[in-house]
């Protein structure tokens, strides 16, 4: 098993960050923008050779990310439902995302075998994502998977602070 670290809330909108592994040595690069359809992220070997990307297929009726490796469509990551837990499943894969998305405490099988596991880490630098990844071969793909759940996450707090906002605003008047 492999563990990769990124920084919690650096995979939220416009990216910037290094993955980096337990001895904390930068692996990749990960730069790109979200939020509408056909935004990129992209995920650099530090060599600078693009290893994988997702790209934002939808934001209409369900958001959609298809995800790339060595150039290579490999799936398309689409929600399935949220209760009590999130669910995502990427076809292609046969990868079952589960978890609990405020926590970031998430789970990737292939079938019932474990793929990589997400939970957050608290370390002297700051707060961080530690991803154990099964196979490393896996990583490019499980890391993007994990800007995903990070993008999804803090794009429904901003929603939700929106409609609270509004209904107090609404309350005042």
């Amino acid at each position: 098993m492999t563990e990769f670290f990124i920084q919690e809330k650096q995979l939220s909108s416009v990216t910037r960050t290094i993955v980096k592994d337990s001895k904390g040595v930068p692996l990749y690069l990960m730069v790109g923008h979200w939020g509408r359809k056909g935004n990129v992220l992209s995920l650099y070997a530090m060599d600078g050779q693009i290893v994988a990307y997702i790209k934002q297929a939808s934001v209409i009726l369900g958001r959609k990310f298809e995800i790339y490796q060595d150039h290579t469509k490999v799936g398309v990551l689409h929600k399935i439902f949220h209760w009590p837990g999130d669910f995502y499943y990427i076809q292609q894969l046969h990868w079952a995302v589960y978890g609990d998305i405020y926590n970031h405490q998430y789970k990737i099988n292939h079938f019932n075998q474990p793929v990589m596991t997400m939970d957050k880490a608290t370390l002297l630098t700051g707060d961080y994502y530690a991803l154990d990844v099964n196979d490393p071969s896996d990583a490019p793909v499980c890391i993007c998977v994990a800007a995903v759940m990070d993008y999804w996450l803090y794009n429904r707090t901003k929603h939700r602070k929106k409609e609270t906002t509004f209904e107090i605003t609404f309350s005042q008047n």
